[in-house]
């Protein structure tokens, strides 16, 4: 995300804490907060995906193995 978009985000707090906020900030601190919580979702999709994990024996597994593997033993 932008940083004059983060500016704005803690800008438009900034203000909510002074006086209330006309609609208009309202609908784009809403719009700025769920493109900021998009972007820190796919961000975090991405570290997942590339973490692995090394088991007591040495290998090594990528974790989203790992959670399919567990998937499966709840199923059962």
């Amino acid at each position: 995300m932008e940083n004059s978009k983060l500016e704005r985000i803690n800008e438009l707090a900034a203000l909510a804490k002074i006086r209330a906020l006309t609609e208009e900030e309202l609908q784009e601190r809403d719009l700025l907060r769920k493109e900021y919580i998009a972007e820190w979702r796919e961000g975090a999709r991405q570290v997942l995906e590339n973490t692995w994990v090394q088991t007591p024996d040495g290998k090594k597994h990528k974790l989203t193995e790992l959670q399919k593997r567990s998937e499966k033993k709840r199923e059962k």
